[in-house]
């Protein structure tokens, strides 16, 4: 997620941006090395997750075996899930999972070849976010708890489409999202980052779909069922499945693309230098420990640019562009495979361990491959985008990356902040400590975390130990502090310089002006990059002349242009000006797209400039394609005072 690794990301995809200004020396250690003491020790922090019913203090999950029918008539997964667990505790008496909208048929014990009924389990009150708890006494030698169990056909983590939401329109489709907290609509289990555990499935699919999870990829057996197996431990929230109408193509011996038919040469060709992003990968960071890279092209109306899921990324089809100019998601999901699938967050306040180091390590890749110029613009418009997140935060704590303890929904920590203050707080480390002890060091903590859940404070303190007690003039605790526990963007944060965006802007101001004509500018856009396009789109007054609207929409086709992104800007802007000749081509946009990141910001510059008659109007059709996160977001802009 990510991201909302998309939803929260509102310029370019679930963390679109970082880099760095070039290969910088370190400084040189003191003669004397200080004791770890000279730097603020970060106390051991109560990491309870509070988005969880879960005991996993106490017996924690270690593995979950999954036994499905896959029902697209009623809409729901129906089978059993089989869990293995640990007693931290030898004296707990209680597993206590989440659930949420789950059908509990049957609740069983098992001891060695003793199977036993469980009567006298509970299930708790429903909560709106949190769903139920459900509470299964433990005998002393019970080994694994088997559960009957059905899903709703309203499960948040899970969307129905019908055959004629799909592309082929003849075969019905399936797909979840489970972060932050929806795999406990899809299973019962303890729904946490906090803990991991490995995860086996056999799969029933009506003939002719094909299942996909994210595991090994399971081949059709003589009983017709699909067995998937993921043997490194993954947060439940990185548990996936889709089941449809799917065709494969290989990018080379470990890496390929699944997608619908229609869209799969095209996003095996916009994808084809996923190789090259995981070999600069392995180069800065360590090896890709996951086996097999897949991504998967989802139907339209998947809610987030991609999501991290291992071994099989879930992607959106408004990646694919034509020129590849939008596969910094892709890198950044792949990153994700270091950061926040080896290394988890262990609670949603902590998101920013994910989310802000993927988008580091996403843009030192992009600047590998592709060069600084490129990096550098990313930077700069994923800053636009912090500080416009920073400016209109509900209350200022919610712009810290150590996220207050008394958060509402873990979708509050997958805003920007968590992105890009996250990105450039590693910016300004890496600036400060030089590429060449800091690169090693962010290696070691991928290595020496590896499989593991962490808090901001582990971090910190490993930084401590690891890195400040040699460079220990490089940062003061007091920069630190600002950065990770005080709202707003420190004063320490870099301020990337765009070379290209300021000829972009020259030329910007010269049209905008009168002092260069459309023609004139239509011969220097044509070299313009997807970036340079945002840049100059996003810089646009609100009060030009309907005519220059006009000759910029008739000189570029930019009202109905096949590039999400631009087309995203371009739209707000149209919103913005009341550009009524680009409402056709948006209700278009917002009735075959369900990527969260363009929507929200849609249905919400409509309402704030007048139109919602016009958004409701538009929602109330386009709603029931929508993922179901999509709807309660929009319910919530548009129903919001």
């Amino acid at each position: 997620m990510s991201t909302f690794k998309n939803a929260a990301f509102p310029l370019l995809a679930s963390a679109f941006f970082l880099g760095s200004c070039g290969d910088s020396q370190a400084p040189q250690p003191e003669t004397e090395t200080p004791e770890i003491e000279t730097f603020a020790e970060r106390p051991v922090v109560e990491t309870t997750d509070k988005f969880t019913y879960a005991n996993y203090k106490d017996v924690r999950l270690t593995h979950i075996d999954l036994n499905l029918d896959v029902n697209f008539e009623e809409k729901v997964l129906d089978g059993v899930a089989t869990l293995d667990f640990e007693r931290i505790d030898p004296d707990v008496e209680t597993l206590v999972l989440d659930t949420k909208d789950l059908t509990i048929n049957s609740i069983s014990l098992v001891n060695g070849e003793t199977t036993t009924p469980v009567e006298d389990y509970t299930l708790g009150e429903a909560d709106p976010v949190l769903g139920q708890e459900l509470r299964i006494p433990l005998g002393e030698e019970t080994e694994q708890v088997l559960i009957d169990y059905t899903t709703s056909p309203t499960a948040e983590g899970l969307q129905w489409l019908s055959p004629e939401q799909t592309a082929g329109k003849e075969d019905p489709y399936l797909f979840s999202q489970a972060q932050a907290i929806n795999a406990r609509t899809m299973a019962p289990l303890q729904d946490t980052p906090a803990v991991r555990l490995t995860y086996s499935a056999t799969l029933r699919v009506p003939d002719g779909l094909r299942p996909l999870m994210s595991a090994s990829q399971g081949e059709e057996n003589e009983d017709g069922e699909y067995q998937f197996d993921m043997p490194q431990a993954i947060p439940s929230y990185l548990i996936a499945i889709a089941v449809g109408d799917i065709e494969f193509k290989a990018i080379n011996d470990h890496i390929g693309v699944y997608a619908e038919d229609y869209i799969l040469d095209a996003s095996a060709e916009e994808f084809s230098e996923t190789p090259m992003m995981e070999e600069a990968n392995e180069e800065l960071y360590g090896p890709y420990r996951w086996g097999r890279y897949d991504l998967i092209v989802l139907p339209p109306s998947f809610p987030f640019g991609g999501m991290e899921n291992p071994r099989l990324s879930f992607m959106t089809p408004t990646l694919i562009a034509g020129d590849k100019s939008l596969t910094n998601v892709v890198a950044h999901e792949l990153a994700h495979s270091w950061s926040g699938n080896l290394v988890t967050n262990a609670t949603w306040r902590d998101a920013w361990l994910n989310e802000g180091f993927t988008s580091y390590v996403e843009n030192r890749v992009m600047e590998k491959l592709y060069g600084e110029r490129r990096a550098v613009m990313e930077q700069a418009l994923a800053l636009e985008d912090l500080k416009r997140d920073i400016a209109g935060a509900a209350r200022p704590e919610l712009t810290q990356l150590k996220l207050p303890a008394d958060i509402s929904h873990p979708d509050d920590a997958f805003s920007q902040v968590a992105y890009v203050k996250g990105q450039y707080f590693l910016i300004f480390l890496e600036e400060r400590f030089g590429r060449a002890a800091f690169d090693p060091f962010l290696k070691s903590w991928f290595n020496d975390h590896a499989f593991e859940s962490v808090t901001t404070e582990d971090f910190l303190n490993y930084m401590n130990e690891n890195l400040r007690v040699d460079f220990p003039d490089a940062v003061t605790d007091a920069e630190i502090d600002a950065w990770v526990y005080e709202p707003g963007l420190p004063n320490t944060a870099k301020n990337p310089q765009s070379d290209a965006f300021e000829t972009v802007q020259t030329h910007s101001d010269a049209w905008v002006a009168g002092e260069l004509s459309t023609f004139e500018l239509e011969e220097i856009a044509a070299e313009w990059s997807t970036h340079e396009w945002l840049h100059f789109l996003n810089g646009l007054p609100d009060d030009l002349a309907s005519e220059q609207y006009e000759d910029l929409d008739k000189a570029f086709s930019l009202t109905g242009t096949q590039n999400a992104e631009t087309a995203f800007a371009w739209y707000m802007l149209a919103i913005k000006t009341d550009y009524e000749a680009a409402y056709p081509d948006l209700e278009g946009f917002l009735m075959t797209v369900g990527r969260g990141k363009f929507i929200y910001r849609l249905y919400d510059a409509l309402k704030e400039n007048g139109k919602a008659e016009w958004a409701e109007r538009v929602y109330a059709e386009a709603r029931p394609g929508y993922h179901p996160i999509a709807q309660r977001r929009i319910d919530d802009i548009l129903n919001e005072a």
